[in-house]
């Protein structure tokens, strides 16, 4: 028995959460079991607690520098749990990570500028490339039968034929839950650096990984990586803190750091809120023990999910256990389901709300991503809802 409760369901329906207040919104029904959004079920830990209500208890927010130890706090994570070293001049604060790209994309790119991302991917990453009037440039990852990897051939051709100005890498890779290895990142780093392209890191899940597996930033992988990358990350995902807005940007180029950073205190992008820099400094000094029992918890739901998802469906759904993160990637395609009738399935049948693979990139139709970063007993009923819609439609599903 662990220190902390993971099994406990808190009531978030009537706290503006996205995951919950919203369903009407992206699923046209209300009646669902959310498991899409990429947040927690899980009460933070306790210190974070404490230390944003000792300040909220002062009953004055007015404004607020940035407290001294935030950025050697977030050094002092880094090297701990990475054993990645970063001085404190060479962050500087954003305001999320999607808000981060952004910033990097206005920065360094002008319209019509290409950008290479790698579906099935992160969402936001196209639109982020497009709304700025930029050419996203696809470099689809391969899938194996057990897994996908990285087409470095194909990434150093895109490089090479159409010069783009930028990349968007997201290591661990949203939403399948891969770490890349020091191998791969340092090839895509050699191709890059060979045309001058500047890669975005989103690292975002970085300190989510599982089984004692390590994250590999980065940054840490060569010369060329650091000389051309940006580094994005946050205590967000890794201690269910996104409403605090807090993230943080690591540039080792000393040209590429003065560009940035000079641009986002001239736009005064970089100032946190108060609350933010309490809860970042909350977490990265005190929460490292809630993290490892959260992680513990996760594996043991993933572990429960995929097995019994595989079970109920005689195979046909296939589960890509992640290395990284609380989110499972669902291969549905031995349903026999087209796009819109698995999206049906699960929201009409199932109850649930997945995030529709698609959203990733056409590369993801036929399959779903599932978060699993909520209580045991929601996961039983999760497993439960889709064992009875099977039921219920056996020759087609």
């Amino acid at each position: 028995m662990g220190k902390y409760n993971f099994d406990s369901i808190i009531d978030r329906s009537h706290s503006d959460a996205i995951k919950y207040c919203e369903l009407n919104k992206w699923f046209d029904c209300d009646n669902l079991l959310p498991m899409w959004i990429a947040d927690m079920d899980f009460t933070v830990c306790p210190e974070i607690t404490e230390a944003l209500q000792q300040r909220i208890s002062h009953r004055i927010y007015g404004y607020a520098s940035v407290p001294d130890d935030f950025f050697p706090t977030i050094a002092g994570w880094l090297q701990r749990r990475h054993n990645f070293t970063a001085t404190p001049d060479e962050m500087t604060y954003i305001p999320g990570i999607v808000k981060g790209i952004g910033f990097v994309i206005n920065r360094f790119c002008k319209p019509g500028d290409k950008i290479v991302i790698q579906p099935p991917v992160y969402h936001p990453f196209r639109r982020l490339v497009e709304s700025n009037g930029c050419v996203a440039l696809n470099n689809p990852l391969i899938r194996r039968d057990d897994n996908y990897e990285m087409d470095l051939d194909g990434l150093e051709e895109i490089v090479r034929r159409e010069h783009p100005r930028m990349m968007i890498l997201c290591n661990p890779h949203n939403p399948i839950g891969i770490q890349w290895s020091r191998e791969t990142l340092a090839r895509v780093a050699d191709i890059c650096a060979a045309e001058g392209v500047i890669v975005v890191s989103d690292e975002i899940h970085g300190d989510l990984m599982l089984n004692g597996e390590p994250h590999i930033p980065y940054l840490s992988v060569s010369d060329n990586a650091r000389r051309t990358g940006i580094m994005l990350g946050a205590p967000s995902k890794t201690f269910n803190v996104p409403g605090l807005v807090s993230s943080w940007c690591v540039i080792k180029d000393k040209a590429l750091r003065d560009n940035f950073f000079d641009w986002m205190e001239n736009n005064e992008f970089n100032a946190p809120t108060c609350f933010a820099t309490i809860g970042t400094i909350a977490a990265y000094n005190h929460g490292e023990e809630w993290l490892s029992e959260a992680l513990d918890y996760i594996q043991a739901n993933i572990d429960h999910a995929a097995g019994e998802i595989e079970r109920i469906s005689d195979g046909r759904i296939k589960v890509y256990r992640p290395q990284a993160s609380f989110l499972i990637w669902l291969d549905c395609r031995g349903l026999g389901l087209d796009h819109d009738r698995l999206n049906e399935f699960f929201v009409k049948e199932a109850h649930l709300a997945l995030n529709d693979g698609a959203m990733f990139g056409t590369e993801g139709e036929g399959f779903m991503r599932m978060n699993v970063a909520t209580p045991r007993s929601v996961i039983d009923e999760s497993l439960a809802r889709i064992a009875a819609a099977l039921e219920r439609h056996p020759a087609e599903a």
